[in-house]
Parts: C-alpha cells; structure tokens; sequence
C-alpha cells in the first residue's frame, strides 16, 4: 500500500514584507499574505494540481488558510482546519496566545472551509520547540493513518512542517527538510516504512527566501 503525504509551508506573510503592519494590526500575530505571497500561493497550486490529493488540510491561521484556499481553488477540494498544525506559540515571540479569526469568520471568507471537520489535535500557548514538532508530529501521524491510502496536503509553518516530517520520518527530517516560505515536502510510504522524497522543494516559485525566516 502506498501513500503520499505532500506538506507545504505558508506562502510569504505581510509582516515580513512590512514589519510596521504589526504595530497597528488588530490581531498582531496572525497576518495575512503579502502581495507577493499571493503569487507564491498561486504557484504551489499550479504545482500541486497534477498530484492526486484527495483531502487538504490548514493550520487555522489566516496566511496558511489563505495558502490553502489557492491550491483547494485549483484542486476543487474543501479544506479542512486543523489546529494540530498551527504556528509554534513560542512565547519568545508572542506575548499572550494569538487571536485569529473564528472559524465561521473564516468560512464567511474562504467557503470551502469544512465546518463539519472537528480538530483532530489541539495546540495550547505557550509551547517549546519539543512540544511543537511533538504535536505537529502526532498530527501528521494521525491524518495519515486516519485517511490511508488517500493522498493528502498539510499546510501549516515552519516550525510544524518540520514538526510533521520528523513525526513521519524521524529525526532525519529536521536537519534535511528546508522549511522555507511556500516550499514542499512529500512524504512516501511504502507499507509500512516512509521515505522522504522532497525536502522542502521550491523549483515551483519564481521567488524564493535565501534563508528560512521562522519569525
């Protein structure tokens, strides 16, 4: 039995573009895409659209909804929100836990979100770089077990791309995958063993980071 589990990073962010949005944003740590993320977004669903994925799944945050509504739109798929694979809460970088926008918010915005989809793994603040990739790791785990043989997305950030290749492959997948912005990483099983086939591919964009920006 084989399967294919494809797990892409968020496209670029607008604070990363415009730090200043950050002082004045009403929710500080959940920005959306920037101009250009947009078109990286589009370029993972061009890149994305001959594979065979029958189900996607999207860290609740606003950039990586947004990553995901680009592919689902290509691929006519729904999208299914899963808090398992949220941005590391790392209180070094934010001081209380993030507000985002609610599920039905989000809907409103992105209609081919699943509603009736209920989280498989929770996410709480404040959290250690062990406890992300644990609960990244777990989920990948999860939904690949829960949706075999079917091939399936996973969108999250860096810290829980690298999280949810590492709960696949092992330890080998954090000093091989770059998790830069809008990359991928797929995942093969060949029952019942996992191979890692690409490790944070970015031939699909015209632009890409020189590092991996995690914050």
């Amino acid at each position: 039995m084989s399967q294919i589990i494809w797990i892409a990073r968020h496209a670029n962010r607008l604070d990363f573009v415009n730090p200043d949005w950050f002082l004045t944003a009403e929710r500080r740590y959940d920005p959306p895409l920037s101009e250009d993320g947009f078109i990286q977004a589009k370029q993972l669903a061009n890149r994305l659209k001959r594979e065979k994925i029958a189900h996607i799944f999207a860290s609740p945050f606003l950039r990586t909804v947004q990553t995901a509504n680009a592919v689902a739109e290509v691929l006519d798929l729904p999208i299914k929100l899963e808090t398992g694979l949220s941005e590391w809460l790392n209180p070094a970088w934010m001081t209380e836990e993030p507000q985002k926008l609610s599920i039905p918010a989000l809907a409103e915005l992105f209609p081919r979100i699943d509603i009736s989809y209920t989280p498989r793994i929770a996410a709480k603040y404040p959290e250690t770089q062990q406890q992300v990739r644990a609960r990244s790791g777990q989920t990948a785990r999860c939904l690949a077990t829960e949706y075999s043989p079917d091939n399936i997305l996973l969108v999250g950030h860096g810290a829980s791309v690298l999280g949810a290749a590492m709960g696949l492959v092992g330890e080998i997948a954090v000093t091989e995958v770059k998790a830069t912005l809008c990359s991928l990483v797929k995942v093969v099983r060949q029952h019942p063993e996992w191979f890692l086939e690409l490790k944070g591919d970015t031939s699909h964009l015209t632009q890409v980071e020189e590092f991996v920006r995690f914050n």
